[in-house]
């Protein structure tokens, strides 16, 4: 192997990269041009050397990584590296330039055929598999054994005799040969679609993995040798499943697999025996079809070529209102006739009803509850807002309380007051510097319930809803919250709003910490007879405890009285591929079926239109096939741009000048830090790992928050005029000094390098105003920087609601009926303007003043005040300092809408 310590600094920056896929592809690319070079000019001996040196220590470092790809592959490697030594270097760049343009351009349509046409300069490059004139789409399979070459020569033409013309797909065979090279082959490559085990493996890799260890999470492979075969084959399979749900696995061996197939475990598909190459083959090509189905697209893109007569709504449908205008007839032009004919009122004639779903529409919300992890979806076409007010309206009945995060969407508060809840803010902590809500800590949230269960109430309490992830990348840790507070209510409801988060599912740091894997993990845990030993002893040990002691203790539920009901909302058009408006809500709830199926009918049909839209519904569909085949692909290389971005601002000197890309050490306070990693966002996959696995609070890593405040323009403005109006760059959400930008799947690396050129063009713009500036221009040009970034009003936490409007009439407990003060501000009477100066007179000579709406100042995009609550001096404060021009609930120049005294006295009792 190569000596690290004298390798060359091309291979040193090896720490600069968030991914092998990162490092392989510029290797690569690398490769090329030391081939081309060598090729091509004449350098000195010593030159020459360094040279040929550096291409052989990268070539070494692709020789370990190909070990995990079909393509180019070990065999590729080896061909490039023969010519290299016999000093071919024209016809090894000719080879490793095929690879290139494969691996950019073409990286899940890589065939070794274009390889052998470029070496021997053939024109036909169509590989003998495929039919003339047929592309078919490409995949690769993991085959886990360990055989030699023969053998392994022998597997796969053993598989490629059953290929036939008419199959859809066309695959190649990785092989690898133990336990840990599975794990990593199925972290690194993303064109794999399925994996066949056998049982000659062996536990650890035979390869020197250091030069990626820093890209691999922590494997732990201890006892792995000591167990027997089936417990090995059933562990494979759970690790393989736990890295990538949607890999289809499979089984052979050789003997007893009639005994064998019911041994392996839940995570395997079929079990077959060594000699069924024809089942085999055909089970891996159906696995994959079975994620390419899209039921109601592919219904409605039939619909739209059959012919019909319209005698029904929508002149729109089929185009005809448009394309015989003589006035509109650009629309068709825009949007292509397409939409038009895929435009329609009908549910039958092969389509579906998204109101009583029995034909694609159902099988669709089927394939996407497997793709989510969930036991059932609905799909919702008008949005998240909407998604919410259904569950909310299905789960809570009018007077039961619900925990809320205080800084959630607004339409969390609206379905709350709809529902006629009692509702109880939950507040965020602050990072205040940057005017930032982070999340509800545990023990907020605890001590809530602890405090009902107290004052006796603690059935009334209905459902904890909670923002994961929130607008700035904070994410909780989903199965601590739920346990925790199972513990203390065992049939407590979770609503989690992951708006921004629906990708989440489809890489596996990720996807512990959403709703529907940690549900299902959870239910599973509680049926463990090890779990229930570990529970007994906790509650021997906890049944004289006070609920002081509760509150720092890691509380476990009864496993014989706990219920996982749990849902989740999704924005899929925010972070995946949908049209807006597109969402899902996933449900993962023990007593569905026989508690609130019906109710969740009622309140689907009180809040879906019935005239929903198909090309959402249609959209939803495929991008639900897209994650299921390429999602980790996608948001792998999501967070790598992300962390280019980060990267890139940080070193820049001029960027680095005026902005700072804000850490989790900036955006979580250290109590909620336990692992003490301070930047797991920056560091190698198993610090992140370590994070991700003990922090009560991580930062998505997808999310680049950038304090902006040096540079003297709010957050605001920045965004507004700078960005978007000037160069068209469209980012998150902003706040007081602060401007989100989050990478997505559809992010590529060239807008990664179009924002940083914009952000280093407006730096030095900036310069050269500031250098232009007089005296006074530049005192008040540093007043304006002073006030972005030293003294920033503190977020208020909610204040209270007023007594009229509590749910407690003792006081105990803080909940309020939104409700009661929204409809009661529909009455003109009872309410009165407020100047800001008026309220703040009130406030300090001890009146009540409380609000008879919300009013939510963007940034930050939260309810400061709802209905029924009381102004305080901390929420005035951060009012008055707040420079947003747009502030929903408060007319300029009139003020503040506000129950009048007389009102509020004669609601007293």
């Amino acid at each position: 192997m190569t000596d690290t310590a004298n390798l060359t600094p091309w291979h040193l920056p090896f720490r600069g990269y968030n991914s092998v896929w990162q490092v392989r592809a510029d290797t690569w690319s690398a490769i090329a041009d030391a081939t081309k070079r060598l090729h091509e000019a004449s350098f000195s001996r010593k030159r020459e050397d360094r040279l040929e040196r550096e291409l052989s220590a990268m070539l070494e470092f692709v020789s370990l990584i190909e070990n995990y790809w079909a393509f180019p592959g070990p065999e590729g490697v080896s061909r490039v590296t023969a010519l290299v030594a016999d000093r071919e270097y024209e016809i090894a760049y000719r080879a490793v330039e095929a690879i290139v343009q494969q691996l950019i351009a073409a990286p899940h349509d890589l065939d070794h055929s274009r390889l052998e046409a470029k070496l021997d300069e053939q024109r036909d490059q169509r590989s003998a598999r495929e039919p003339v004139g047929v592309r078919r789409q490409r995949f690769e399979v993991l085959v886990v054994a360990d055989v030699s070459g023969y053998e392994a020569d022998e597997i796969r033409d053993a598989l490629r005799r059953q290929e036939r013309p008419e199959d859809a797909f066309v695959y190649d065979l990785v092989f690898v040969s133990s336990f840990e090279d599975a794990l990593v082959a199925l972290m690194l490559n993303f064109n794999l679609q399925a994996c066949v085990v056998r049982t000659d493996f062996r536990p650890r890799s035979s390869f020197d993995l250091e030069p990626i260890r820093r890209f691999l999470p922590q494997m732990e492979l201890g006892g792995v040798a000591e167990r027997t075969l089936i417990d090995r084959v059933r562990l494979l399979g759970e690790r393989l499943g736990d890295i990538r749900p949607e890999v289809n696995l499979y089984f052979v061996g050789n003997a007893s697999i009639e005994t064998i197939g019911g041994q392996v475990g839940r995570r395997f598909h079929r079990v077959f025996a060594s000699q069924d190459a024809l089942e085999l083959h055909l089970s891996i090509l159906r696995g994959v079809s079975d994620r390419f189905k899209t039921p109601f697209f592919t219904a409605l893109r039939h619909y739209s070529r059959k012919p019909t007569g319209v005698f029904h709504a929508m002149p729109i449908s089929r185009g005809k209102s448009v394309v015989n205008s003589q006035w509109i007839g650009e629309m068709a032009e825009f949007y292509g006739l397409n939409i038009f004919m895929a435009e329609t009122s009908a549910t039958s004639g092969g389509l579906d009803s998204l109101l009583d779903p029995h034909g694609p529409i159902k099988d669709a919300q089927r394939l996407a509850a497997r793709a989510f992890g969930a036991q059932q979806t609905y799909f919702v076409t008008n949005g998240t807002s909407t998604a919410n007010k259904i569950v909310l309206q299905s789960i809570v009945k009018p007077g039961q309380i619900v925990l809320v995060d205080r800084n959630c969407h607004k339409s969390h508060h609206y379905a709350l007051m709809l529902a006629g809840a009692r509702v109880n803010y939950l507040d965020a902590y602050s990072a205040d510097r940057y005017s930032i809500y982070g999340a509800v800590p545990l023990k907020v949230i605890k001590q809530q319930l602890l405090d009902y269960r107290r004052a006796g109430r603690l059935d009334e309490v209905k459902m904890v809803a909670l923002t994961n992830c929130t607008f700035d990348g904070i994410i909780y840790d989903v199965e601590r919250v739920m346990e925790e507070c199972l513990a203390i209510k065992p049939d407590l409801v979770f609503l989690w709003d992951e708006a921004w988060f629906a990708f989440a599912r489809f890489h596996p740091t990720y996807r512990g910490r959403t709703a529907m894997a940690t549900a299902a993990r959870l239910q599973q845990r509680y049926r463990d007879p090890a779990y229930r030993k570990q529970y007994a002893a906790q509650a021997a040990e906890l049944e004289q405890a006070d609920d002081a002691t509760l509150l720092e203790a890691r509380l476990m539920p009864d496993p014989d009285r706990v219920r996982v009901r749990v849902y989740a909302t999704q924005s899929t058009h925010k972070t995946l591929t949908a049209l807006r408006q597109g969402s899902m809500i996933h449900v993962h709830d023990q007593d569905f079926g026989y508690r609130n199926e019906e109710a969740f009918r009622e309140a689907y049909m009180t809040h879906t239109s019935t005239s929903p839209n198909y090309q959402i519904l249609a959209s939803l569909d495929m991008g639900r096939r897209q994650v299921e085949l390429e999602g980790f692909e996608l948001v792998q290389k999501q967070v790598e741009l992300a962390m280019v971005l980060r990267a890139t601002v940080e070193a820049h000197p001029l960027l680095s000048r005026y902005f700072q890309v804000l850490a989790t050490t900036d955006l979580i306070p250290p109590e909620y830090r336990r692992s003490g990693v301070e930047c797991p966002v920056r560091g190698s996959l198993q610090e992140r790992q370590e994070a991700w696995a003990d922090d009560e609070f991580v930062i998505d890593p997808s999310r680049v928050t950038l304090y902006v405040g040096r540079t003297g323009v709010d957050g605001d403005t920045f965004k507004n005029e700078y960005l978007m109006n000037r160069y068209g760059i469209q980012v998150n959400k902003t706040s007081r000094n602060t401007v989100l930008f989050m990478t997505n799947i559809g992010t590529t690396r060239s807008s990664v390098a179009y924002l940083i050129e914009i952000l280093v063009s407006l730096v030095e713009e900036l310069e050269d105003e500031i250098d232009r500036m007089g005296p006074l221009n530049r005192a008040a040009h540093e007043r304006r920087v002073t006030v972005l970034t030293q003294d920033p009003p503190p977020l208020p936490d909610f204040s209270a609601f007023h007594d009229c409007f509590r749910g407690d009439e003792h006081g105990e407990t803080p909940e309020g009926d939104i409700q009661k003060a929204f409809f009661m501000a529909y009455d003109e009477q009872t309410c009165e303007y407020v100047t800001p100066d008026e309220a703040w007179e009130r406030v300090m000579q001890g009146r009540e003043v409380v609000s008879a709406t919300f009013v939510t100042p963007y940034p930050p995009g939260f309810p400061v005040l709802v209905p029924g609550q009381l102004f305080s001096r901390e929420i005035l404060e951060f009012m008055r300092a707040l420079d947003t021009k747009e502030i929903h609930g408060f007319v300029d120049g009139i003020g503040y809408r506000v129950f009048t005294e007389e009102a509020l006295a004669h609601l007293a009792p």
